[in-house]
């Protein structure tokens, strides 16, 4: 699924491929916690899901 979000960082907008479904999406804005609604995700698209930060502006803003 194409994901769009704004980052936190920057206000820029981004897109990602992320194999995540409308189910899992929707468990997670109803509450249930990223990393067990997306068990399948890496931390780096759980965190682009949550704030829009891709891998990129993460290392630029705060180090490896």
């Amino acid at each position: 699924m194409l994901i769009e979000r704004k980052s936190g960082l920057t206000g820029q907008w981004h897109e990602m491929e992320i194999d995540v479904t409308d189910e899992q999406i929707m468990a997670w804005e109803h509450g249930e916690l990223i990393q067990n609604a997306m068990p399948n995700l890496s931390p780096d698209e759980r965190e682009f899901i949550k704030t829009g930060i891709t891998p990129q502006e993460w290392e630029a803003a705060f180090g490896k």
